[in-house]
């Protein structure tokens, strides 16, 4: 649920300086396709949705993502419930770990699902599958190496839909059980805290004739750059938690049309696909 935005912002430092930024490479194998990737001190952290916009959806964990972001001067804030994103400092704060660009603000309020590859509720092996098929390669769905939360999904158009997924850096195993519990504890006594995401907007569509179910995907993905206990506490108690959201407008699969879209898509009532809401 969208509790606020604000306007488009220049944000973030050159690549070289940021610690976070987006590139390409070129595939060993895949008759030279480029990769892009989320990079994190120059070490790849994520595969993303290929350029061509017809491959499905991807966000796929690499081996050397093994960091949080969190930034110690602005725990205190986010500890409670933000109700302006620009309350604190917090974008600023977190906007010079960020490569040069436009972004857009969201203040998010989700309670969060935790889904494992391949389990109920996988979008990789479900919704992704209707449309795409299986890997015409593997014969097995796409896998992103990682649990991942899932948080909210509408109407886009007859033609197309959104999900909306928060992707930690790291794996909630990794989280230590005393902060998770200790935020599951304030949670259940009313409070609702604050988490920050980069996040990207790709939309995705099989190539004409490609498939049965021709569909666009919308797929607004968060990477959890500070928050990752408060996550896996609001799933583990049913609780909301807020979620600031900085969208790189340069960066995802979506026209700046597109993108102007998100925040009204946020305030539609959540739909799964097929339900006639």
């Amino acid at each position: 649920m969208l509790i606020t935005t604000g306007a488009p912002r220049r944000l973030g430092r050159p690549p070289s300086e940021a610690r976070l930024h987006f590139d390409t490479e070129m595939q060993e194998t895949g008759g030279g396709a480029r990769r892009r990737l989320l990079m994190v001190d120059d070490e790849p952290a994520f595969e993303l949705s290929f350029y061509c916009g017809t491959c499905p959806l991807l966000f796929r964990r690499l081996i050397t993502s093994t960091q949080t972001l969190s930034l110690e001067d602005v725990q205190e804030q986010l500890t409670g419930t933000l109700d302006d994103p620009d309350d604190g400092g917090v974008i600023d704060a977190f906007g010079r770990l960020l490569p040069q660009g436009e972004y857009l603000p969201l203040l998010l309020e989700v309670r969060p699902r935790l889904v494992a590859p391949g389990k109920e509720g996988d979008y990789f092996s479900g919704e992704q599958v209707v449309t795409w098929g299986m890997d015409q390669f593997w014969g097995l769905p796409e896998y992103p190496n990682t649990p991942y939360y899932r948080t909210f999904e509408t109407v886009v158009d007859a033609d197309a839909h959104l999900y909306e997924f928060v992707v930690p850096m790291v794996a909630p195993t990794w989280n230590t059980r005393e902060r998770v519990e200790e935020y599951a504890g304030l949670m259940e006594k009313g409070t609702v805290p604050t988490a920050v995401a980069l996040s990207t907007l790709d939309v995705c569509e099989p190539a004409s004739g490609m498939a049965q179910d021709q569909y666009r995907h919308w797929g607004l993905t968060h990477f959890l750059l500070d928050g990752h206990h408060k996550l896996e506490a609001a799933a583990s108690t049913g609780s909301p938690v807020r979620i600031i959201s900085l969208l790189a407008l340069d960066e995802g699969l979506a026209s700046a049309d597109d993108c102007a879209r998100v925040p009204a898509l946020l305030t539609r009532p959540r739909a799964a696909r097929g339900s006639g809401a």
